[in-house]
């Protein structure tokens, strides 16, 4: 990524489920917090789920057989024109999302 100059973008959704993983486990506000400060050093943009996100989220989840958390991270990722939207679902391997180029498996070979 570093030597591409790629840029890592996540939905806000995302910073929400790190921390209710790390509450779950126990963690204290203080530990959140470092791992909220983290996350702002390796991620390039936050995006938030807007208005106009909130009609792509609609859309995807109108048409497409995804969870609601799913359609959020797509409808952000849609929102911000992302090039290459990396996924665990191997459902959402190859769908067509306006606003989104490709998206791959995070065990893709993608050079």
């Amino acid at each position: 990524m570093q030597e591409r100059n790629d840029r890592l973008i996540t939905a806000a959704l995302a910073f929400g489920e790190v921390f209710a993983g790390a509450y779950r486990r126990g963690a204290n506000q203080e530990r959140v917090q470092k791992a909220k400060a983290e996350l702002e050093i390796a991620v390039s943009e936050v995006i938030p789920f807007t208005s106009e996100t909130a009609d792509l989220y609609g859309r995807i989840r109108g048409s497409l057989r995804v969870s609601s958390a799913e359609a959020i991270h797509l409808a952000c990722a849609a929102s911000a024109g992302t090039d290459l939207f990396l996924t665990h679902d191997k459902n959402l391997v190859g769908k067509v999302i306006p606003g989104i180029q490709f998206i791959a498996g995070l065990d893709s070979n993608i050079l």
